[in-house]
């Protein structure tokens, strides 16, 4: 990666220019939504972590520290929810570095991390990360709304439809 990246809490600054670096890229991402982030941040519900490169917005991730996913959630398995990086900044390390940071974090309070993706092609690449960094399936398949699939359903594939995984995190990370 070349240039500076500094990776930090979000700002209320930062709501309305990730709303229109997401617009610029055809994805609907309202300036309420990091709004609300920011609440969350504030209560200790989640962290937000804000990636920037040479000073412009990058991409970011949550933590949310008690997942609505029973499974996470009974076993205190914070989840890392809503990775984005900008298309224009992938590939170049610094979805590794918001994971890398991300895991940091959630080591100080559980030895798993749990993270889930989209089913579809369009979130391939999430798909081939989180595999490489270690994370391997819950056992549960299929996950609609935090509530796995039974054999039989019905369902349109949408961003609800999740894959969950685990990672055991270790001592260096």
């Amino acid at each position: 990666m070349k240039g500076n990246l500094v990776l930090r809490k979000i700002r209320s600054t930062d709501c309305k220019k990730i709303s229109q670096s997401f617009q610029e890229q055809g994805w609907d991402k309202p300036i309420s939504q990091y709004e609300k982030y920011i609440e969350l941040q504030q209560k200790g519900e989640r962290d937000i972590i804000i990636a920037e490169l040479n000073q412009k917005f990058a991409g970011y991730l949550t933590i949310k520290w008690k997942s609505d996913y029973i499974p996470f959630r009974t076993q205190n398995i914070p989840e890392i929810v809503d990775f984005n990086v900008l298309k224009k900044y992938q590939r170049l390390g610094i979805g590794t570095s918001l994971m890398d940071e991300a895991e940091k974090r959630i080591k100080k309070i559980s030895e798993y991390a749990g993270i889930g993706f989209g089913i579809y092609k369009d979130y391939g690449a999430a798909q081939i990360l989180y595999i490489n960094r270690g994370y391997k399936p819950d056992g549960n398949g299929l996950v609609k709304n935090s509530i796995p699939l039974k054999y039989g359903e019905i369902i349109t594939v949408d961003d609800s439809v999740v894959f969950c995984l685990t990672k055991k995190l270790q001592e260096n990370g």
